[in-house]
C-alpha cells in the first residue's frame, strides 16, 4: 500500500482486539504502538490522558501506518483520508475465560465484575471524547464477534475486508 493508513480497532475487554491489532501488524507490517498510560496512574485528569493519546497518535500517525488499539483512534484520524474502523466483541463466556487467563486469581464472578466496570469506562470515555457511540455498529466500518470465527479466523475476516478496501485506503 502505497499511502500511510489506519486501522482503528475498538473492542470489548476480553474480545482478544489487542492480539487481531497485533496479528494483523505482523501481516501487513505495519506499526502497532503500545500506548501504555497506567503509569500516570490516578495522577491525570481525563482530560488530561485525552490530551496526551491525542498528541502521541497523531505524532505517530505522521510517521507512516499504523494499527491503533483504542484510545479514540478512529475519532482522532477521523480527517485521515485513509482509515478503517473496527470494533470487536465475543461473547460473554469467551471474554471472561480470556480475563481469567490473563488474571488467575480471579473468580468467574470477579472476571465478569471486572469485565462490565471496563467496558463502562470504556464507553463513558469514548461516548464523552468522540461524541459517537461505542460499540455502535453506525460508529465503525465494521464489526466483529471473535467468539464466532476465533481470534485467527476474525484477523483473516479482517486482512480480507482490509484487501477489499484497498482503493478506499489507497486513494
Amino acid at each position: 500500500m502505497k499511502e500511510r493508513y489506519f486501522i482503528n480497532i475498538g473492542r470489548q475487554l476480553g474480545s482478544g482486539g489487542k492480539l487481531i491489532g497485533q496479528l494483523l501488524a505482523k501481516v501487513f507490517n505495519i506499526h502497532m504502538p503500545f500506548m501504555n498510560t497506567s503509569f500516570y496512574g490516578n495522577q491525570l485528569s481525563d482530560e488530561a490522558l485525552f490530551k496526551i493519546q491525542s498528541d502521541a497518535i497523531r505524532h505517530l500517525s505522521e510517521k507512516g501506518s499504523c494499527i491503533f488499539v483504542g484510545r479514540c483512534a478512529d475519532y482522532i484520524l477521523r480527517d485521515e483520508p485513509h482509515v478503517i474502523n473496527i470494533f470487536i466483541t465475543a461473547d460473554e463466556a469467551d471474554r471472561i475465560r480470556r480475563i481469567r487467563e490473563r488474571h488467575p486469581e480471579f473468580t468467574e464472578e470477579q472476571a465478569r465484575t471486572f469485565m462490565h466496570k471496563a467496558d463502562h469506562k470504556r464507553s463513558s470515555y469514548y461516548n464523552y471524547y468522540s461524541a459517537h457511540t461505542w460499540g455502535h455498529a453506525a460508529t465503525y466500518h465494521l464489526c466483529l464477534n471473535s467468539s464466532t470465527l476465533g481470534i485467527e479466523g476474525t484477523m483473516r475476516f479482517i486482512k480480507s475486508f482490509i484487501e477489499s478496501q484497498r482503493s478506499k485506503i489507497e486513494g
